[in-house]
């Protein structure tokens, strides 16, 4: 579901100061580190991203290429997960959910960056598209799906912040083989802090079989399909 931004008055700084963002992103836009989405299953297009904060690891060479934007988001309380995420035309973003143990405990944002004509974002019953400039804050755990039926490129912000009513509560995502194969294939480019963080979630987890989000896409689409037939 949608939220309201207004009880969340550390976004406005972002709101202010979106074009500083949207500069930052137009200089690391052709950069390597910015890779498409592990789980291509998940959609149809091209969908990249460009990590700033990972599961609550900040990535500390990307955020050297983008000080500013490090700076803003680092004021959220909370914060867990930011970078930019961009779609190219022609892509859609399947219905899903996000990761177990996460998505229920976090808020999602996303601050328009590039937003043409043709880009919506269904969660739950309610489809809307974004602003340049503005924040979109939803819930992770409803499910959503995107699309860009436009001619250029759709670029969002996208943040994760502890929900304020679960501020404590451990975050053990359920993250999926895809995700986990990614992690390790960049194994030697991550931090020691990053790689431990991924040990201690996989001793954390050792007990648990993967579960795979992506695999359950088409039985939910085709749950949809029944209904409103």
């Amino acid at each position: 579901m949608y939220l309201s931004s207004e009880p969340f008055p550390f976004l406005r700084p972002l709101e202010e100061n979106w074009q500083t963002i949207l500069a930052e992103y137009k200089a690391v836009a052709s950069a390597p580190d910015m890779h498409a989405w592990p789980e291509v299953k998940l959609y149809d297009g091209r969908w990249d991203t460009y990590g700033l904060y990972a599961f609550g690891m900040k990535q500390h060479e990307n955020c050297k290429r983008c000080p500013e934007t490090t700076k803003l988001v680092e004021q959220i309380p909370g914060l867990v997960m930011a970078g930019f995420s961009r779609l190219a035309p022609d892509t859609h973003i399947k219905p899903h959910v996000g990761y177990g143990g996460w998505a229920q405990y976090v808020l999602r944002n996303h601050l328009g960056l590039i937003v043409p004509e043709g880009c919506e974002m269904r969660v739950g019953p309610e489809t809307r598209s974004w602003s340049e400039g503005k924040v979109t804050v939803f819930c992770d755990a409803t499910e959503h799906e995107v699309w860009n039926r436009g001619d250029k490129e759709r670029v969002v912000l996208l943040f994760d912040f502890r929900n304020p009513d679960f501020r404590w509560r451990l975050l053990n995502p359920e993250i999926t083989p895809e995700m986990q194969d990614f992690i390790k294939q960049r194994w030697s480019h991550l931090s020691f802090k990053e790689r431990m963080g991924f040990r201690m979630w996989r001793l954390l987890n050792f007990w648990k079989k993967p579960r795979n989000y992506v695999d359950e896409i088409p039985s939910r689409i085709d749950e949809r399909e029944k209904v409103e037939v």
